[in-house]
């Protein structure tokens, strides 16, 4: 199930400095627009991941700036989503990764299992460096001139890799349909989250869908987002929404099954720790939205399981809990116990759930960093 619609400053040089840094080799974590590959001051002692980053003129503050730059690029990220929303479309980067693996899938072999298999795989490979790649090349001629350009180029670039105020815009458009009696036109708003054939649906198994697209991309588009801009920086960001998008252009039976299996499986993988992150906090922020913690841990525990994804029975589980609502999907799963029947007004208490939990994401994110600028600069 899948939504649908959807660093560091650079000291200036002094006189008789070079005008851009040097590349050299070293340990250190920074990244074009977060950590993991950048350049930025000489390495110290026990810092990060092995990577090519260049050397500063004056290196005394560098590592403060550099978290610092990341703090500022993240909070202005979230701030653009929450206010704003997305990209417009000529300007997204998922449109052009739909453009481009719709290019690509002109050329890939129809028959057999091995051939498409293999094609997928070079195919997603291919996308994440295309994008990858650009994101880290853009930001690293940006970050020597301006630091101000670069902190917004890199936030405006990671704000297109989550959408959380479309997630939760699309889901109270479903909730208010469900409200107002217009079951007919809340079916037809529903592919917007979820990609079942919605014919036929009641209120009841709408109201569940959506409640539980809100509770799986939660994880798949916000919290893990986020995470690998933390990991890997603004180029980590993109790698996964990459992969993300063809997943979910391709991890579906059908044309594109077996095209598609190692992109599903790789999503799969960068999703496993973000999943089990967000239904944590899910529980967490249940007191705080009218929920219950322990009703969302109680049923965690038990239901976590009953999907044919490792992962979206996290959070979904975590939701029904909170919730005290039983989500079903026919003939694929059953989450949770039926305390409260499921309304509209379960729609919006879930849309509140899962923003709280957004607010709690950012906040948790922002003091890693200021953990990283207390112990690491």
């Amino acid at each position: 199930m899948k939504f649908r619609n959807g660093p560091a400053a650079v000291t200036p040089a002094s006189p008789g400095e070079s005008e851009r840094p040097t590349l050299s080799l070293s340990t250190d974590t920074s990244a074009g627009g977060g950590r993991g590959f950048g350049f930025a001051r000489p390495p110290r002692p026990g810092e990060g991941a092995f990577c090519i980053t260049a050397q500063e003129g004056n290196t005394t503050d560098a590592g403060g700036n550099r978290i610092l730059t990341e703090a500022a690029m993240l909070i202005l990220a979230v701030w653009l989503d929450w206010t704003i929303g997305e990209p417009p479309r000529f300007l997204h980067p998922v449109v052009g990764m739909g453009k481009v693996a719709a290019a690509l899938e002109v050329l890939a072999p129809r028959g057999g299992r091995a051939a498409p298999f293999l094609y997928g795989a070079l195919a997603t490979v291919l996308i994440m460096v295309l994008f990858a790649a650009s994101t880290y090349i853009l930001l690293y001629w940006l970050r020597p001139w301006n630091t101000a350009i670069y902190i917004v180029a890199g936030a405006l670039i990671l704000n297109s890799t989550f959408s959380l105020k479309g997630l939760l815009a699309e889901a109270l458009q479903i909730g208010g349909k469900l409200r107002r009696g217009e079951l007919e036109e809340a079916r037809q708003g529903l592919p917007a989250l979820v990609s079942r054939d919605t014919a036929g649906m009641s209120t009841t198994m709408v109201a569940s869908a959506a409640i539980e697209s809100v509770a799986e991309n939660a994880a798949d588009s916000f919290v893990s987002p986020l995470l690998f801009f933390l990991l890997l920086g603004v180029p980590g960001a993109m790698a996964y929404r990459v992969v993300n998008t063809l997943d979910a252009m391709w991890g579906y039976r059908g044309r594109y099954e077996y095209m598609g299996k190692s992109t599903a499986r790789l999503d799969d993988l960068l999703n496993l720790v973000p999943a089990r992150i967000s239904a944590l906090l899910l529980a967490i922020a249940a007191p705080l939205s009218g929920g219950s913690a322990r009703g969302a841990l109680r049923v965690l525990r038990r239901d976590r399981a009953l999907t044919a994804s490792p992962n979206a029975g996290w959070p979904m589980a975590a939701v029904a809990g909170a919730l005290r609502v039983r989500l079903e999907k026919p003939g694929q799963y059953v989450l949770g116990d039926n305390h409260n029947p499921l309304s509209p007004d379960t729609v919006f208490k879930a849309v509140g759930l899962v923003r709280t939990t957004a607010i709690l994401w950012l906040l948790l994110s922002v003091a890693v960093i200021g953990v990283s600028l207390v112990f690491g600069s």
